[in-house]
């Protein structure tokens, strides 16, 4: 298995916080998030079942998905640390507000924040893949004018053979 683990690190993935509100908010750093379809506009997460983030989404109507910057590498680290505080204390730690349309804790600074409303469940073997349908969503207006260059907050936080790292597309985009 860790031959495979390895095998699975060699593809480099954005990084993101889940959360949920409610009357006990949680969040959890997570790099298995793809967006799944426009019409209608769903995304997906994949949760360990073993973890407490699963719990808290078992009751939960709605989450949200933060995904973060290259400068928020501290926002990924404190939601992985299981013994970060429970509930909303964990967020002291962090900067986020509530989602304009269903109230979920979202990260401030975040490349791109989406507010889900749960739309299915699946049985991924040790993982649950969540879809949600996004309801609400938001990108700061420095990340919607594109990024200024390498090195920058706008640059996007990523998860590689077991590393947080980052990279940019620097100030030229590739042309479609």
């Amino acid at each position: 298995m860790k031959g495979l683990r390895r095998a699975f690190a060699e593809f480099a993935t954005g990084v993101t916080v889940v959360t949920v509100g409610g009357s006990s908010p949680r969040g959890m750093t997570a790099n298995s998030f793809t967006s799944v379809s426009m019409r209608p506009p769903l995304l997906l997460v994949c949760v360990h079942n073993d973890a407490v983030m699963r719990q808290a989404l078992h009751p939960a109507r709605h989450f949200g998905v933060s995904v973060l910057s290259a400068a928020q590498e501290a926002v990924a680290r404190h939601f992985a640390d299981d013994s970060r505080p429970a509930g909303l204390e964990q967020f002291d730690a962090v900067g986020w507000s509530p989602g304009a349309t269903t109230s979920v804790p979202l990260i401030d600074g975040a490349l791109a924040r989406f507010e889900c409303e749960k739309w299915r469940a699946y049985d991924g073997g040790d993982h649950t893949i969540l879809v949600g349908a996004v309801v609400g969503w938001s990108r700061p207006p420095t990340a919607a004018a594109g990024s200024p260059g390498p090195g920058t907050a706008e640059d996007a936080l990523l998860y590689f053979r077991g590393r947080f790292r980052e990279h940019g597309l620097g100030a030229e985009e590739p042309s479609r």
